[in-house]
């Protein structure tokens, strides 16, 4: 009886991993949020009220009022080639980067990933990261300044046309550098550098050749038209974050935004904002030293939603005939690990590995990826990294395993004795569980080491589903024959007989082949044990696997695959294990008897 209650104690905590990853997961992520009607145009980010409506501005030092970054709420919004063609541009082209830089406003608003493609196909678009101002989808970057309130100097606006030499092109090894005069003594150069990745800088410098000191308060932001379409789910953040200090990592999701008034945290002299998506990112790093006040925030243009990271740095003196200068990074594009740790470490920027949502199993769901992708390197195939990986899983966890099998063999040792109890006191369920556990006491047995080897791997389970579902590492990874992406599910499925039949299923009746040896796996590895005595545990067992097999074939191939070899392991290590103990193996029995015909009832 107690055996049972184990077994069934085990059942029901994987039941909970899975149905819970089920709901929160695979189901949320088929759902397709849904876009804002799209309809308006933003003419300024960071000349106009802030999203909210609301004032924004805090004291200075000085003891003046502080001016405010925001979101323009007026629109006209134009095609991505008409908005591309009404502003003069300055070309990008980086070994990972193409686009260009909008001279109206110096936005960096046009920006594509080379080594990135919409679909695996190769001839497919290439991913698009940023988008012109102007379109009812954009998303760029902007720098600038405000004027202390009541000030009165003419600034560089997002409508201002910068200067830039004839043939400017921005590359690794060629900067651009853009000017404007305001006409009243005050010159801003804006010189634009990126590495050979994914990383720019822009530095800002003002001259004054006025006789008058002046005071400016730089800026950045990061703005976005239009709600993404987003998973929804727990398992992985899109929307805005950063890292502020001593606060350490604040995150805002698109719906919580609307719902409140933005996110403004304490004013912090070193970390970084901007917006996520699962795969790619935008952004901005201040320089350090000098106080910055960061802000997420919302408002609608038109009837679209718009999305705002912004920062406002403490006042730059701009002495009479002398010049000031301010730096900020700008990060857009693909969140490769390797390269986001590669900026942590030489840049200095304090977790900027946060960027990649490693979730709460950060400890071990990084390391998984750390292994995973050394061992990739070895052997040129995620898909054989995470079947070495799982060897590697079964030989650290292989003690754990090895004395819950024996503690499973010798249990079922003991039935003809537990059979025995049973028929002493046939009427009496609570003296009969005593003198079980007497016999477990005896017998130096624990009952419950049967659900050890589910417990311990249920967070090496959900980190391999974490370094599959968000690291771009695994996107578009291939495995053999019919597994193109591990980190999508298997495209098989069985209802149109693997594609032989020109029909493609709904999505509730993509059961793939994959799914299918796991579910056998599965159902063989259940086998192995006696069929319980009670009938309603006996149909539990039976169909659990059948369950497990739909309930999986939403998940990444890559975990499948990991499951499958593991059960198959699992069933050999058993095997092994039942022998050596003198238990008999009684997969064939229970295989013979479940297909058995029953008996006619009367």
């Amino acid at each position: 009886m107690t055996e049972n209650r184990n077994m069934i104690l085990a059942i029901a905590l994987s039941l909970a991993v899975l149905l819970g990853w089920q709901y929160f997961v695979a189901g949320p992520r088929l759902q397709k949020a849904q876009i804002a009607e799209q309809s308006a145009q933003q003419q300024s980010a960071g000349q106009s009220a802030p999203a909210d409506g609301k004032a924004a501005g805090g004291t200075t030092a000085e003891g003046g009022v502080a001016p405010t970054v925001g979101l323009n709420t007026t629109a006209a919004f134009v095609s991505r080639e008409e908005a591309l063609a009404k502003s003069p541009r300055v070309a990008i082209d980086t070994p990972e980067l193409t686009g260009s830089i909008s001279l109206s406003g110096a936005r960096i608003d046009d920006l594509s990933l080379k080594l990135y493609h919409d679909t695996i196909e190769p001839t497919s678009p290439l991913v698009k990261l940023l988008n012109p101002f102007g379109t009812n989808d954009a998303y760029y970057a902007e720098f600038g300044f405000k004027a202390a309130a009541g000030g009165g100097v003419a600034l560089p606006g997002a409508e201002t046309v910068w200067t830039a030499p004839e043939g400017a092109r921005l590359t690794p090894s060629t900067p651009v550098k853009l000017t404007w005069d305001n006409g009243a003594g005050l010159v801003f150069t804006r010189e634009i550098s990126v590495d050979d990745h994914v990383m720019f800088t822009v530095k800002d410098s003002v001259a004054n050749n006025s006789a008058t000191a002046t005071t400016v308060y730089p800026y950045g932001l990061v703005t976005r038209y239009g709600t993404p379409q987003v998973p929804g789910t727990w398992v992985l953040h899109e929307g805005l974050l950063g890292v502020f200090g001593s606060e350490g990592l604040t995150e805002a999701t698109y719906k919580s935004l609307k719902d409140s008034e933005g996110v403004k945290p304490a004013p912090v002299s070193t970390g970084w904002l901007g917006i996520t998506d699962k795969y790619w990112a935008t952004a901005l790093i201040p320089d350090g030293g000098v106080n910055f006040q960061p802000r997420f925030s919302w408002a609608l243009a038109g009837n679209i939603d718009t999305y705002q990271a912004n920062y406002l740095r403490d006042p730059l003196q701009v002495p009479a005939g002398g010049s000031a200068v301010t730096e900020t990074r700008l990060f857009a594009g693909a969140k490769t690990v390797a390269r986001v740790d590669a900026y942590e470490k030489e840049l200095g920027i304090v977790k900027f590995d946060r960027l990649i949502d490693w979730g709460w199993f950060y400890w071990i769901t990084k390391p998984m990826f750390w292994l995973i992708d050394y061992l990739y390197k070895l052997v040129g195939n995620f898909g054989i990294a995470i079947l070495l990986v799982t060897l590697i899983v079964k030989a650290i966890f292989f003690p754990l395993a090895n004395k819950s099998y024996a503690s499973m063999s010798k249990m079922k040792m003991l039935q003809p004795a537990m059979a025995d109890i049973k028929a002493k006191y046939p009427d009496d369920k609570v003296k009969q569980q005593q003198e079980t556990m007497e016999l477990y006491k005896r017998e130096k047995i624990n009952p419950l080491a049967g659900c050890l080897p589910i417990v311990v791997q249920i967070p090496v389970f959900f980190s391999l589903y974490k370094v599959l579902y968000v690291t771009i590492e695994m996107r578009h990874a291939p495995f053999f024959g019919w597994i193109h992406d591990l980190s999508a599910s298997d495209p098989t499925t069985i209802f149109n007989l693997f594609g032989l039949i020109p029909w493609t299923p709904p999505h509730m009746l993509m059961l793939g082949i994959w799914p299918i040896i796991m579910g056998i796996t599965m159902f063989v590895q259940m086998k192995l044990n006696p069929t319980p005595p009670d009938p309603t545990q006996a149909m539990l067992f039976t169909y659990m696997p059948i369950v497990f097999t739909f309930m999986m074939a939403s998940f990444p191939a890559g975990l499948v695959i990991y499951w499958s070899w593991n059960n198959s392991l699992s069933i050999l290590q058993q095997s092994l294990i039942m022998k050596k103990h003198g238990v008999k193996i009684e997969l064939f029995d229970n295989l013979k008897s479940t297909f058995a015909k029953k008996p006619k009832a009367g």
